[in-house]
This record gives C-alpha cells, structure tokens and sequence, in this order.
C-alpha cells in the first residue's frame, strides 16, 4: 500500500531539503546540562548547550537524582493504567497538592505532557455555543486543543490589547454563552511576556475566563518563581494555568492544569486525554516533588540565570546582533534566512556551542532565527565563549 505514496513522501522530504528547512537531530551522551558531548549529527565532542529548557539547571541536579533513584525502590518503574482505573498512586496525589499550593491555584490535574493538559481542556469546558479567544502567536497544543472543541473561534494580534477587546466584543455580541481567553504566558519562539494584567481587566469587562499556558515561566519568572501570573500580580484572576514538568521543573516530562476546583473536577471526568492515556510515572512525579522543595530556596538559581540573560543580551547587543528585545532567558537572535541560520547553527557547534536554527513552519517565512536559551547552569565564562563563537561565526559565513 505504502508503494502508491512512497515516491510523494520523498519529494516532499526532498524539498524541506532544499529550502534549508529540514531539522536534523542531535546524539548526546550524557545527562541534560550546561555542557553535553554530541555523538551523531554534528561535531563529536563536548559543547556548550544553549538550547534546553533546562533554565534552572535541575536536569542533571544530584538531589533530584537521588529522589528519583529512591522513588523507582519505593512506587516502582510504571503504572500501566490509567487514573480511574489503577493508575493514581499517593505521590501523584502529593504532586496535585504541592502544584496546587505552589501556583496559587484550588486543584491540579497531571497529565503526561502539557501537549496533552492543552488538548484536554477545550473541548472539556467550551461547546458550540461558547467562544474562546486566542493570541496569534500562541503553542501548537493551544491551536490543536481549540480545534478538538467546537466553540467558535477567535483569534487576536500578538498582546495586541485593542485587538482583543474588538474580539470579546464580536464573541459577546455573537451571543456566546462562556468566553475563555487563552495566552502563552511567555512566547517561546520571542521570549516576549504577555501582559496579564491587561488580559485580566478586559476578562473581568466582558465576563470571561483566561487561562494562561506558563510552561517557559513556572520556576524562574516572578519573585517566588511562579510565572507570569505572579509577575504581574495577577495570580488569584486567572482561572486555568497549564504547564509543564519538562522544562524548569526538572525537565522530564509530564504536565498539568492547575484552576479553579470545579474545573479540575469536571476535567477529571470528560478529559479524553486523562482518561485514555496512562498516568505520569511516580519516579517523574515523586522527583518534581523534589524539584519543589527546592524551588523554595532557589533564589540564587533564577539570579544566576537573570545575570546570564543580561549578560548575554548586552554582549550579543553591542556585537551588532538583531535580538529580540525583552529580559526573559528565551534570547532569539534574528537572522531572516532559513539556510543561512541553519549554516550559522552548523558552524557554531564546530566551534563548540550547541544552538538550533529555527525556521518555518516553526516560525514564519523570513523570520528565521537561533533560538538561544540561557541556564542558570551556565558560568560568565560560558556566556562569552558563546558571543565570541557568534562573533566569529558570522565573520565566516559572511566570507
């Protein structure tokens, strides 16, 4: 059957080839940190990694290590089941607690990846007669999950207040029944922040709900390290907050969806995602628990990456580098061309800095960039060994 389609499937692979869009995988032999050492697909050796999540640096931290061995002895490797069924055991019900307290939030629901916690609450909570309104800009989950519900769908400018009122407008005067609102707490392609406070006050204006994805914010961003909704002071008027335990919080995998108690309970009851998928694995669940106890005294940790943000930003800046303007550890370098960001990729790590050159459908056409992402794992020495690789990588492809 394969055969009829075969020859299609590589000219379409050719031709990502061709526009410099193809996205080849690294091989790394070693555990997530500062420094990894690449075994395929690049220069073999050891290089600085500036394109992880690992923005605390909890990867590879011994305590959470240590937590993790000694939960695999205690709740063992898997729960092959699903909640309702078998699948809960008490350290997942601990985690929901501890997330619940930690986010300011009435009940959490886990799921094994925020993917899923995005495509599980739309349909859940939003009929055809209800409206959700959505950034321009937001995840791929978000954009997937709106269109597994039938609600009518809006969609406004990047932060673009104006724009969002006109669509509450256009979903209030359309007679939706409940309107939700629905953000990425930081943009993970621009490292720009939405501006909660604004979104909550037109929410609280036309009656609707938000719900913020914080997935590159939980643990670092915020005084306490509690996102965006912290930052903006703004954390007891958001109802739905999803994210992840795969980036910050340790940097596994698994997600959840914290909110208001009634939500999660109606969740817990029509979310096709929790209900038909297996629950998060206790050693990840009992190793985030960890990762919490240690987010209470991580204040050195989120100074440590404020400083290297800072640094890199300024250095790259005064090199003449096009980055995008902002303070959050996302730092995208703007290049414009998909070739020649994926070639300045190439030639960084043979200069032993580790980055991606992101191009479309990722971002849009012209808008290709190297994303690079800032850890507080990272030394001074570190941050400027990667602009001088800049510096000299864009003096050789410039020739």
């Amino acid at each position: 059957m394969f055969d009829s389609v075969r020859d299609d499937v590589r000219a379409t692979l050719e031709e990502i080839r061709a526009a410099g869009l193809h996205k080849p995988e690294r091989v790394i032999g070693t555990p997530q940190s500062a420094t990894v050492e690449v075994t395929a697909g690049g220069r073999p050796g050891e290089v600085l990694n500036f394109c992880a999540n690992n923005y605390l640096g909890l990867a590879d931290h011994p305590e959470v290590v240590t937590a993790a061995h000694a939960a695999l002895d205690r709740w063992g490797y898997g729960m092959a089941s699903v909640r309702f069924i078998c699948g809960t055991q008490e350290v997942h019900k601990e985690l929901e607690a501890r997330l619940s307290a930690f986010l300011g939030q009435e009940d959490t629901i886990l799921y094994s990846s925020c993917f899923d916690a995005n495509g599980g609450v739309f349909e859940t909570l939003l009929g055809a007669e209800d409206a959700v309104i959505s950034d321009a800009l937001n995840h791929a989950s978000i954009i997937d999950g709106i269109r597994l519900s039938k609600a009518r769908r809006f969609r406004y400018a990047n932060r673009d207040m104006a724009d969002l009122e006109q669509q509450l407008k256009e979903a209030t005067e359309g007679g939706a029944r409940r309107k939700l609102i629905v953000t990425d707490g930081v943009f993970s392609m621009d490292g720009y922040v939405a501006p909660l406070a604004d979104i909550c006050d037109l929410a609280e204006r036309y009656d609707a709900m938000v719900m913020v994805d914080d997935s590159h914010a939980v643990g670092f961003v915020g005084a306490g390290g509690r996102g965006t909704p912290e930052l903006h002071g703004v954390m007891d008027r958001v109802d739905i907050i999803t994210g992840t335990l795969g980036k910050a919080l340790g940097g596994a995998s698994g997600g959840y969806v914290a909110a208001r108690a009634e939500i999660v309970a109606l969740l817990r009851q029509r979310s096709r995602p929790y209900l038909f998928s297996n629950t998060l694995a206790p050693v990840i669940a009992a190793a985030s628990l960890k990762v919490l106890d240690l987010l209470e005294s991580a204040g050195d940790l989120r100074d440590k990456l404020n400083a290297n943000t800072a640094l890199f930003r300024s250095r790259m800046t005064d090199e003449g580098f096009d980055i995008l303007p902002g303070d959050h550890a996302i730092a995208p370098v703007m290049i414009g061309d998909a070739a020649e960001a994926g070639k300045m990729a190439e030639l960084l790590l043979e200069r032993g800095v580790y980055v991606i050159g992101f191009s479309y459908p990722v971002v849009p056409q012209g808008q290709a960039r190297i994303r690079v992402q800032l850890s507080a794992a990272h030394s001074t020495e570190d941050v400027n060994r990667a602009v001088d690789a800049f510096v000299a990588a864009r003096a050789e492809l410039r020739g």
